[in-house]
């Protein structure tokens, strides 16, 4: 497969109050080909928004370098520019304008011929469900619909490559779902996108993910890989009184680590079925009752806990 971006050492460090200077990105190394789905997954600060500046030539990394479709960032900006549709987190629609001046503005803004213009607003107003909206002011739509606005503008160039930074953050789930759905009919058209993401359950959705922590990328892969890669089994447990089920995880031998998810616990454990048997003679001891107790499969949300623990508590 052809090479849509690649990095090699890239940093980005800002001042700070000491002495030192902080490092947002600190020697990132990412490649991602032509056509993919790619997830950069992190919490906040984690170095996600940084990294998408600086491919989409908005900001200018300390060291390192950066390509795209093999033009450097730096060097060659205005042909990086072409190639990319690039949507912030927090994407600057003008809510003076309607849907359809938007488009339009940023079809200007483009370059989109005038001629092109009619036919590819009409294609991205139908792609995002806004015909019926075009002529609301933007600053009247739905979080929801002013972030799929915002995806029309960003590829209103008909873009090769998709860089979006956390596209669905602070949209309701319904809207995220659809959100998520106009990223996969993007994809059967050939486009490259790279998505920064919080949520696990959106990484789950890409070929490729890199997780990033402090700046440094922890694991990249295929999800599945991730998942078989670590070194655990999952046991997931229900049981009451809660309080004695806690008790009773905190006391195991061989859990790695435990989680609270809703009304039961998930185990990072060595061996499962000595752990299993272990709960259901301890949890029955203490007159607990099992509801369930079982070996479950393992998710990103649980590899990203653990990467991120070990890099917090290293052993």
């Amino acid at each position: 497969m052809t090479t849509s971006i690649e990095t090699f050492n890239l940093t980005k460090r800002y001042p700070s109050q000491s002495k030192e200077s902080r490092s947002a990105l600190d020697n990132y190394d990412l490649h991602v080909e032509a056509g993919q789905l790619y997830g950069i997954v992190g919490p906040d600060g984690a170095g996600k928004t940084t990294l998408l500046r600086i491919l989409s030539t908005v900001l200018t990394p300390t060291s390192g370098s950066a390509q795209i479709d093999g033009f450097d960032v730096i060097k060659q900006s205005e042909q990086v520019r072409s190639r990319i549709g690039y949507m912030p987190q927090a994407f600057s629609l003008y809510p003076d304008l309607s849907v359809l001046e938007n488009l339009r503005f940023f079809a200007d803004m483009n370059g989109v011929s005038r001629e092109k213009q009619k036919k590819r607003i009409a294609e991205l107003l139908e792609f995002a469900r806004l015909t019926e909206f075009a002529s609301r002011r933007s600053e009247n739509l739905s979080g929801g619909m002013s972030k799929k606005l915002a995806l029309a503008c960003a590829m209103i160039h008909e873009p090769e490559i998709l860089l979006l930074d956390e596209p669905t953050t602070g949209v309701d789930p319904v809207s995220r779902r659809e959100l998520w759905q106009l990223l996969a009919k993007v994809i059967e058209r050939g486009v490259t996108i790279v998505v920064s993401t919080p949520y696990m359950d959106e990484a789950e959705r890409c070929d490729v993910v890199s997780i990033i922590y402090q700046g440094k990328s922890l694991i990249s892969g295929s999800p599945v890989d991730m998942e078989q890669q670590m070194p655990f089994k999952i046991i997931e447990v229900k049981a009451r009184p809660r309080g004695t089920l806690r008790q009773v995880a905190d006391s195991i031998d061989g859990v790695i680590q435990w989680r609270a998810v809703g009304d039961r616990l998930r185990l990072s454990v060595n061996n499962s079925m000595a752990v299993q048997e272990y709960l259901k003679d301890a949890l029955k001891k203490a007159g607990a009752e099992i509801t369930i107790l079982r070996e479950a499969r393992i998710t990103m949300e649980d590899v990203f806990i653990y990467l991120v623990e070990s890099q917090e508590h290293p052993v």
